[in-house]
């Protein structure tokens, strides 16, 4: 299997499942006169981010991911979305970019020296099988599980087939 099918398949069912449950927080926002920023805003716990934020981070974590493991330059996205729909727009843009890399450029991928920011001005500096498998991917994985968790935890009919991508 290419390095690019271990990666780009991955981000973009779970960003396709992202967009879809939040089509069904909407829906269920709407439905239940619930303003749309109580979900929006809602955490699981105090100290943790809120849906708005776990969204963008997925998004950025699909996005740069791919990025670094193509070689090619990292976008930056300013973190500027506050409805559902400007979500929507970041994980469509997301997931336009991850798909119209070309699976080429992730040849050699696994071996490439990846360094990205690690925490406040301190960096981190892996090979790119051991940054995907052990860095990039659980954190993908962390924010867009906080995501459903969050919406679930809030009332949204979700289950796990929404949270897979499944239909």
């Amino acid at each position: 299997m290419s390095f690019h099918d271990s990666a780009s398949p991955a981000f973009l069912q779970m960003l396709g499942a992202l967009s879809d449950i939040l089509r069904k927080a909407e829906a269920h926002a709407s439905a239940r006169k619930i303003a749309p920023e109580t979900l929006l805003t809602a955490r699981l716990y105090p100290d943790m981010l809120p849906l708005t934020r776990q969204i963008q981070i997925a998004c950025d974590f699909a996005v740069k991911t791919c990025a670094r493991l193509s070689g090619s330059e990292v976008p930056s996205t300013p973190d500027t979305e506050k409805t559902f729909d400007e979500l929507q727009q970041r994980i469509a843009k997301a997931t336009d970019y991850v798909r119209k890399l070309p699976p080429d450029k992730f040849d050699g991928a696994e071996d490439r020296e990846i360094t990205f920011p690690a925490g406040r001005d301190q960096t981190m500096t892996l090979k790119g099988q051991q940054y995907l498998s052990h860095f990039a991917l659980p954190n993908f994985y962390f924010h867009a599980t906080t995501a459903y968790d969050i919406l679930r935890h809030n009332g949204v009919e979700l289950g796990k087939r929404d949270f897979m991508g499944v239909k």
